[in-house]
């Protein structure tokens, strides 16, 4: 997840959906509020970390972390030097993601399909956003870190993405790798009280209206595929090919047209490995899933 999120484009929400860990995090999440300090002091520190799920949150939030800092470095290079198969990676985990999720819709009523469509929608809108920019203060920190979190655990729209839209990413990406403790920190804050928010509202819709809340996210990740194709040209220069983090906000060509107008190769046999390499790797992952659930059950 932590991967993903550095990615603009790509949500760590996705992965938590492709490894089937995503309605447990948000249970969990939603479970800690003020009502977890007064648990605290009637219940003692054990009971509280169980009610939590504690342990869960720590090793996942844990990964997330170390993931960022110790990645950052490491997608930033490979976006820059290899942007095709980067996002035709992506491309595959998002495209082969929508089956697992799809099939978990029990009823397609009209309400899923509409549902579906307004995810669409709303994906193809925050694509087509195009970056402004705004001065990285203390409250633009905290209300950026809490609109990106948001946009992290909702699958197929990135948080990162949305820092871009905003002009605060690149602040945001200078203050992890320079270790700016007071802008993380107002970020953070702002991370927690958002994703403590929204996860709340995305649990309860979850679990009062299954079946259209999932066909939401099916509909969010179709419209995000318009966000990682990988064959993209600079608007209005197409002659130009800008840096691979501004990529979301180019324009989709097909492999051939790429290579015509750049004069590079489109890597379409790399490309289609990577995705081909995505694919399987989320099917692999749907049938341990698959097997560890059933094999819960049969016990």
């Amino acid at each position: 997840m932590g991967a993903a999120d550095v990615v603009p484009g790509v949500s760590g929400g996705t992965i938590a959906f492709i490894t089937g860990i995503y309605q447990e995090l948000l249970d969990s999440l939603s479970k800690i509020g003020p009502h977890t300090v007064v648990s605290l002091f009637r219940d003692g520190i054990a009971a509280t970390w169980r009610e939590i799920n504690g342990s869960f949150l720590l090793a996942l939030f844990s990964g997330v972390l170390i993931s960022i800092f110790s990645l950052a470095k490491l997608i930033s290079f490979l976006l820059e030097n290899h942007p095709i198969l980067v996002w035709s990676f992506f491309f595959g985990l998002i495209l082969a993601s929508v089956v697992p999720i799809a099939r978990r819709v029990m009823h397609w009523q009209w309400s899923s399909w509409l549902a579906l469509l307004s995810g669409v929608a709303l994906a193809i809108l925050v694509s087509e956003m195009r970056p402004t920019e705004i001065a990285a203060t203390p409250y633009t920190l905290f209300f950026s870190g809490a609109l990106a979190i948001c946009a992290m655990i909702l699958p197929g729209i990135s948080g990162s993405f949305i820092l871009l839209m905003i002009g605060i990413y690149p602040q945001v990406i200078n203050a992890v790798h320079d270790l700016q403790i007071g802008a993380l920190i107002w970020f953070a804050a702002g991370a927690g009280c958002g994703l403590l928010l929204f996860s709340r509202v995305l649990s309860w819709l979850m679990h009062r209206f299954p079946s259209v809340t999932l066909s939401f996210l099916v509909g969010v990740l179709l419209g995000s595929l318009k966000i990682v194709w990988p064959w993209k040209l600079a608007n209005g220069d197409v002659g130009e090919l800008s840096s691979a983090k501004l990529a979301p906000m180019l324009s989709n060509v097909s492999p051939m047209e790429f290579a015509s107008v750049t004069g590079q190769p489109s890597y379409f046999v790399g490309a289609a490995a990577a995705t081909l390499g995505a694919v399987i790797l989320v099917l692999a992952l749907e049938w341990i899933h698959g097997r560890h659930v059933g094999k819960v059950v049969h016990e």
